[in-house]
């Protein structure tokens, strides 16, 4: 019952710390449920399954190598990204940092706990992104990360399973109290996935913008994927949901980051130039990918 209540406690966010602002990038109370997983669990499960993803990949001849264009592209802007996310989770700085790139047409990215971020070519490849558009990605990725939502998840979990089976118990329902309590669960997760989403979008704007990169980019990133959800969506757009309301936000939220970035230095090297290599009549041109000098941060090795 002890732990029933301090479950109940965190959930009301009862010693939960406020997250500090930012110059007007403020975000919401840390959610205390992530008290009930110790972080050191979550990012040493995630560095396995990272590692075990980066060793199928590379028997399959699926992950690009370190000299590879796209992989030297994504570590350079990570390079940039990760300096400035250091304030939003005191534990960041002791993450082992790793970038790797996968071949595959999934439109796919990811940053699991402890910083272990991943691309799928198919993003960067039907998107055509920008570099700007990899920031808004990688940067909402990482926000994820920082705010430790997938910790955030692991815990509401942990909590709906000992409040379900102590609740039915006392009251004599049995299983089928553990089922709708647990149906209960899910629609809790369904909320906060929704404000996590929100907050990933917002926090990994103010990264990008710090490190150089135009926020705006988060406009029209949303609408490339949103133009590619034609029948079933992309892979990325299932757990991270589309549309003009999201789109709206995030131009609401560009007054807030957008004096970042106009006196944030700028990046030396574009990655995203046109390749030169004559007239396209009227066809977009195809990314050049500039910029191939040595860029290290988190070898697959």
């Amino acid at each position: 019952m002890s732990a029933v209540c301090l479950a109940l406690a965190l959930a009301l966010g009862w010693g939960a710390p406020v997250a500090q602002a930012r110059e007007g990038v403020e975000v919401g109370k840390e959610s205390g449920f992530t008290r009930l997983v110790p972080a050191e669990q979550v990012e040493a499960a995630a560095q396995q399954q990272y590692g075990q993803l980066v060793q199928d990949a590379r028997n399959q001849r699926a992950l690009l190598p370190d000299n590879h264009p796209q992989v030297m592209r994504l570590r350079a802007i990570a390079k940039r990204i990760i300096p400035f996310s250091l304030p939003w989770n005191r534990r960041a700085g002791q993450w082992q940092w790793q970038v790797v790139v996968l071949q595959s047409k999934e439109l796919n990215a990811f940053c699991m706990p402890g910083g272990k971020i991943a691309f799928y070519t198919g993003i960067l490849d039907q998107l055509q992104l920008t570099d700007d558009e990899v920031a808004m990605v990688m940067g909402h990725e990482i926000a994820h990360a920082l705010r430790e939502h997938a910790r955030e998840r692991m815990g509401k979990g942990a909590a709906t399973r000992l409040g379900a089976n102590l609740i039915s118990g006392l009251l004599g329902l049995g299983s089928v109290g553990d089922s709708l309590l647990n149906m209960g669960g899910q629609l809790l997760t369904l909320k906060f996935s929704r404000e996590d989403e929100s907050e990933a979008d917002l926090v990994g704007m103010e990264l990008a913008a710090r490190a150089g990169y135009d926020p705006r980019a988060g406009v029209s990133l949303w609408r490339k994927m949103s133009a590619a959800s034609k029948g079933a969506p992309p892979q990325w757009m299932s757990t991270h949901p589309a549309g003009s309301t999201r789109i709206t936000e995030i131009e609401q939220n560009l007054t807030k980051v957008l004096p970042l970035y106009e006196r944030a230095p700028k990046p030396d090297v574009r990655f995203d130039a046109p390749a030169k290599t004559g007239a396209y009549l009227g066809q977009p041109l195809p990314l050049g990918l500039w910029g191939r000098g040595p860029v290290r941060l988190g070898s697959a090795e």
